[in-house]
């Protein structure tokens, strides 16, 4: 099941065929104890929508699937992230931090933005004017609940100015939190088991209209679990209306690739959908 939100509302997505929930509280909808069974009861009384209706809604009034949910990210869960990050650093001396991160116990999570900093298909993400080197990240992020149980996955695209976090690592905040940094979306994909181990991460970018990097990468190839992820986050840390984390990126465009303005960035993972940002 797929739920998207609108501005009128909350649309469901179930097996091609749409419906309009009762409920357009998204804080109160995504953060039941168990989301899917609740979402399959709520379908028997919610407002069928035409297949012409749904698809024009999703066109005109989509929204990021975020209301009051913070969200955070994963660093150096992928080996290719821990290559890469490593290559950024090594010239300020911090290089080999991300090679102990990698195999250490406590995973690296940061904090990324805030939901008036966040952007959903078909949004304009930025790049740092301060910055020379800036490269999206494609990930699997995960929508938490409050009381910290993975209930459904969407989309992530974690915007990152390499040349600042290269510069000097505690630079990181800077390189990756600021207006528009992170994009997520299309949807809140709520499936009854988790993903599938195989199930593929791809990264497109397009520019003016031709593709200059596309590559995929399998979430098996994570080293950190979900759920090690998720009782880290919540460790010490509560969210009163639950909180997406973004699980790290095993995809990563050459050194000599920058994003410029009017990029555009296609992220595709399975059975959610594509997320779709556009560079302001």
């Amino acid at each position: 099941m797929k739920l998207y939100k609108l501005t009128s509302g909350i649309l469901l997505e179930q097996n091609g065929e749409f419906f309009k929930l009762n409920s357009s509280d998204w804080d109160a909808v995504v953060n039941q104890e168990n989301l899917h069974q609740y979402l399959q009861d709520e379908v028997k009384n919610a407002s069928s929508v035409s297949k012409e209706e749904g698809e024009k809604l999703l066109s005109s009034e989509l929204l990021a699937p975020i209301s009051q949910q913070e969200v955070w990210a994963s660093g150096v869960t992928y080996f290719r992230s821990r290559v890469a990050r490593m290559e950024e650093s090594k010239d300020a001396g911090g290089g080999d931090f991300y090679d102990r991160v990698y195999d250490a116990e406590r995973p690296e999570l940061f904090f990324k933005a805030t939901p008036a900093r966040t952007v959903g298909s078909g949004g304009k993400v930025n790049i740092r004017q301060d910055s020379t080197w800036d490269v999206p990240e494609p990930e699997l992020t995960l929508f938490v609940n409050s009381r910290g149980k993975i209930q459904g996955y969407t989309v992530g695209n974690d915007m990152s100015s390499r040349s600042i976090e290269g510069e000097n690592p505690l630079y990181l905040p800077q390189a990756k939190t600021y207006d528009k940094c992170a994009g997520i979306g299309p949807c809140l994909y709520v499936p009854g088991s988790p993903l599938p181990q195989e199930t593929e991460i791809n990264l497109e970018i397009k520019r003016n209209g031709e593709t200059q990097f596309n590559e995929s990468i399998a979430i098996s190839q994570m080293k950190r679990k979900h759920d090690e992820l998720v009782g880290f986050l919540f460790r010490e840390t509560s969210f009163e209306h639950g909180a997406y984390l973004m699980t790290g990126t095993g995809i990563v465009p050459p050194n000599e690739f920058t994003l410029k303005s009017g990029d555009e960035i296609r992220i595709t993972i399975g059975s959610i959908g594509t997320l779709v940002n556009f560079v302001s």
